[in-house]
């Protein structure tokens, strides 16, 4: 079996035919395989982005928040934990589960936290939560782009990050005692660099991964799991954008 979770050249499915037809056959295969991995993460936020807007609308988000607007309220805390059960069981299940398991479980994720995020509409105004999508749209193009194109290696950057990404959840978890709004500041400006650096780092190691598994069963998988860490890219540079420019609700 392909070791596809290894981004490293290694031997190519192509390799019994003549160059041209090799080189023609896994390009077209790997624009394939791209375009597949970033419709399914664009249909995702998508899928969140309606989640989130017609709770808010309806009136689920009310059901999230405690009595007295202190907390979230037994559905609340639900809805937050389950998107992290079902990252979990995809992560960790992912070589023994089927595709179309893989597919279901990230459009359930998908859902969970476009319930979760309905949130911010009770502490942004709309322009400022359409204005951060945006900002985070182009961003995202661009430094996928990038990590798609470039020569460089990324793979010690993306070390790097994330180490930075642990620091950052650490440095959370101790600001929610101190409640610190410099602290806060700080988290959300590192926040927005580490998610950017990891676009473009994800973007490279998904395009590496289709030497591995390039006409093997297992090009379905990674393409959903691909997408899943896009997704939560782009997901987490667009909530620290939020939090740094987003204007709360009058």
């Amino acid at each position: 079996m392909a070791n596809w979770s290894d981004p490293r050249t290694g031997a190519s499915p192509f390799a019994g035919a003549p160059a041209d037809t090799r080189s023609v056959t896994y390009d077209a295969g790997l624009r394939a395989y791209m375009l597949s991995v970033y419709n399914y993460m664009a249909s995702g936020v998508l899928l969140t982005g309606i989640v989130a807007a017609v709770a808010a609308r309806f009136g689920f988000t009310d059901a999230m928040i405690a009595d007295g607007g202190r907390g979230l309220s037994a559905l609340g805390w639900i809805v937050a934990i389950a998107p992290l059960g079902v990252v979990f069981a995809m992560s960790f299940g992912q070589s023994r589960m089927a595709t179309g398991t893989l597919r279901a479980l990230f459009w359930t994720y998908a859902v969970l936290m476009g319930l979760s995020l309905s949130t911010i509409f009770l502490s942004y105004n709309v322009g400022s939560i359409a204005g951060a999508f945006f900002a985070t749209a182009a961003g995202f193009a661009g430094l996928s782009l990038w990590g798609y194109t470039t020569e460089r290696d990324l793979s010690g950057f993306g070390t790097f990050l994330i180490v930075g990404l642990v620091g950052i959840l650490v440095a959370s978890l101790i600001n929610v005692f101190l409640g610190s709004s410099v602290v806060n500041l700080v988290i959300s400006i590192v926040g927005v660099l580490i998610f950017a650096g990891l676009t473009a780092y994800d973007t490279q190691r998904t395009k590496s991964l289709y030497s591995y598994v390039a006409g093997t069963d297992q090009v379905g998988r990674v393409v959903v799991m691909s997408a899943l860490k896009l997704y939560l890219d782009f997901i987490n540079m667009f909530l620290f954008i939020l939090r740094l420019f987003g204007s709360g609700r009058n």
